[in-house]
């Protein structure tokens, strides 16, 4: 199970920090991933991060801006969000899938419920 957690009302330049918890299996044996939907969208690849942390992987609107991170100790994952922008508007949802990194959807076995980011301008 994951819930992710973190989103909510910011301006254009601003930051969030998303959390996405997990329970119920070793964590340490699924890679991560983030992936956003915004209204009228498909979903869509954000960021991903190996087991251990060793490999990252990010969509390029949001390079150097974005970090994905994990901490296998607590469970937990998560996305800092910096300079923000009103592209960015989504619900974003963390998901989970055995082994190696992906980039569809399609390949990950678990998702949480999302979380609304919302960037005004």
């Amino acid at each position: 199970q994951l819930q992710a957690s973190g989103g909510g009302l910011v301006h254009s330049g601003g930051s969030l920090r998303l959390s996405c918890v997990a329970s119920g299996g070793a964590f340490d044996s699924y890679a991560m991933a983030w992936f956003r939907q915004a209204p009228g969208k498909e979903r869509e690849f954000v960021a991903s991060i190996s087991r251990y942390s060793g490999d990252l992987d990010y969509l390029d609107s949001v390079k150097g801006r974005f970090t994905i991170s994990r901490t296998n100790a607590m469970n937990t994952m998560y996305l800092q969000m910096n300079n923000l922008k009103p592209s960015d508007t989504a619900v974003y949802y963390c998901a989970a899938k055995p082994w190696r990194l992906a980039s569809r959807p399609r390949s990950y076995d678990y998702w949480g419920h999302g979380t609304q980011v919302t960037v005004s301008s």
